[in-house]
Formats: C-alpha cells, sequence, structure tokens
C-alpha cells in the first residue's frame, strides 16, 4: 500500500534507462509480491507483531539515514507523522497481516486495490466537495458492484472467518485511504524519505505495543518460527519497505504520478499468479471477474478525477 502523491506532474530529469526499469519493477512486481510474502511471514510469526518488526526496522533504518544526511525532524512533523502512522499502518497493514492469516493473498490484494475508490470518497467528504460526472459516477457504481460481487464469491464462504478477515482488510483499505487524505490536510512539507520514515517508525512502534496488548509477544516463540516466514519477512523489510519504496520515491522526481500510479493495477495481477503459482490459491470465475471490475473502476475513477480537475481550472 504507497502513499498517495501529488496529481501534479513534474518533468521528467535525466536517468540511466537501466535505473528506470528497475525502478518501475520494483514496484510493480516486488509490491505485488509483498501480498504473498506477508501470508508466508505470518504462518508462524504472530501478524501484529510481524508488521510491526517490519515496519519499525525499515522506518528505523530510513530515519538513520535521513539522520546522516543532516536531516532533523520536527515536533510538527513528528506528530502528523504519528497520526499518519495510526491509519496506514496500525490499522491498514495492522488488519491486513492479521487477515491473510485466512484469507488468500490474491484476493486481499484485490481488496487493497479498492483504495483509489475510497480515497475519493473520503477526499469529498473531509473537504465537502460532491462534485461528480458520468465517468467517475459509473466508476464508483462499478467499483462497488465489484466489491459485492467478491464478498459474494464462493472463496469467502469457504471456512468460518474468512468474510470477517476480508472485511478486516476492506476496513484497513478504507483506513488507508483516510490517512492519505489526512496527509493532504495537514499540508506538512519535509523530505518525503523522512516524513515516510517517521511514519513507519511511529505505526511499526504501534502495531508492536498492539501485539503486547493482544498477548502476541507471550506466543513469540523464534525457535517454531519457521526459515521461510523469516526470509519473507526479511523480504518484507529489505525490499518491499526500503527498495521499493525508495524506488516510488524517486520515479516521483522524474515522472507523472499518473504513470508511477500504474502500479495500482499491476499489483493485483502480479499477487494473483504468485499466489496460485506458489501457495496454490484458488481462483474463481467470480474473483476474476470482480478483480476486472475492480481495475476497470480504478480507472474510470481517474479518469473522471482528472477530468473534473481540469474543468475546475478555468
Amino acid at each position: 500500500m504507497p502513499v498517495e502523491a501529488s496529481a501534479l506532474a513534474k518533468p521528467a530529469l535525466r536517468s540511466p534507462v537501466i535505473l528506470v526499469v528497475l525502478a518501475f519493477l520494483a514496484i510493480h512486481l516486488v509490491w505485488g509480491s509483498t501480498y504473498l510474502a506477508i501470508r508466508f511471514a505470518v504462518e508462524t510469526i504472530p501478524p501484529l507483531f510481524a508488521v510491526g518488526v517490519r515496519q519499525f526496522t525499515a522506518g528505523s533504518l530510513l530515519l538513520l539515514w535521513c539522520l546522516l544526511k543532516g536531516q532533523r525532524p520536527t515536533w510538527q512533523q513528528w506528530r502528523a507523522s504519528a497520526i499518519i502512522g495510526v491509519f496506514f499502518f496500525l490499522i491498514g497493514h495492522g488488519t491486513l497481516h492479521w487477515a491473510e492469516q485466512r484469507v488468500p493473498s490474491g484476493l486481499c490484494a484485490v481488496v487493497i486495490a479498492t483504495e483509489p475508490i475510497w480515497v475519493f470518497l473520503a477526499s469529498a467528504a473531509a473537504f465537502q466537495r460532491w462534485r461528480m460526472n458520468a465517468t467517475l459516477c459509473s466508476g464508483l457504481t462499478l467499483g462497488l458492484l465489484g466489491v459485492g460481487l467478491l464478498f459474494q464469491g464462493e472463496t469467502l464462504r469457504s471456512a468460518p472467518g474468512v468474510s470477517l478477515a476480508a472485511v478486516a482488510v476492506l476496513l484497513g483499505a478504507i483506513s488507508w485511504s483516510i490517512g492519505i487524505v489526512y496527509s493532504r490536510r495537514s499540508q506538512l512539507s519535509g523530505n518525503p524519505v523522512l516524513l515516510s520514515a517517521m511514519s513507519l517508525v511511529s505505526g511499526g512502534a504501534m502495531l508492536l505495543i498492539a501485539s503486547a496488548l493482544v498477548g502476541e509477544w507471550g506466543r513469540v516463540s523464534f525457535a517454531a518460527i519457521s526459515p521461510r516466514s523469516l526470509w519473507a519477512l526479511a523480504y518484507l523489510i529489505i525490499f518491499g519497505s526500503i527498495i521499493a519504496f525508495t524506488a516510488y520515491n524517486w520515479l516521483l522526481e522524474r515522472y507523472s504520478p499518473t504513470l508511477v500510479a500504474t502500479h495500482t493495477y499491476v499489483n493485483p495481477v502480479v499477487a494473483v499468479l504468485l499466489g496460485w503459482w506458489l501457495a496454490g490459491e484458488k481462483v474463481t470465475l467470480s474473483m476474476g471477474v470482480a478483480a476486472a471490475m475492480i481495475l476497470a473502476a480504478i480507472l474510470l475513477v481517474e479518469r473522471g478525477g482528472r477530468s473534473l480537475a481540469a474543468d475546475s481550472s478555468f
């Protein structure tokens, strides 16, 4: 789940082609693969503990790097970053990691893909601007129908608790979207890597506290943690939370957010294919149709939103 950027396009900077290709591969493939990595990590590591370690470690390394470069956070930045950490990581990632004990990773990725829809609705509510056009209305309707079809699928009825876990993923996506809107309204300025590192540290610390409060620390047995879970957690820290996120920010400095945001369409496809290939996750017809509806809805919502923004500029 990446941090939302400004809709303003930035002029492309000249960069080595190989770096550009690797950066796009990182946000398309690595972020898509993190859903399966989460599933492997929470197999033998309690979910809140796993995501807390992941975010706190990644954030601490990024924060250390920023401090070595002479960047110093302010109290206002820490306060806003802590609030963002609640929406993004404590609720957003906490629910996702908990749910992946029950819900297939590919299905989680499809649910998370609905975030642009919730961002629009949360933004409209926060700014009290309910402007609409036919394209945007069609996208919202199609997206909600896709979510409804997804939650009616046979996968969610396959075992007790699966539907509840899927609802938790949806609530996490909505929470992440609210965090995006808050980050816009806070008008917090500063180095984006520093601000994100602070949010990761804050969210990771809160996740570790929540893990302790629900009794997970007492259930952590390092002898019982499988090598696959450890490798998955290391992959999430290094590739998912550090490399891919750094690539995301690097690309935003050189290309328009619209181009960079193409990962929104690719990540669910990568997650579904990897879940099917490496974990034997079942891909049903209703899930495929729902995913297609949601991806089409995202495209319509983005086009409709850009059309409204263009109209308001006159």
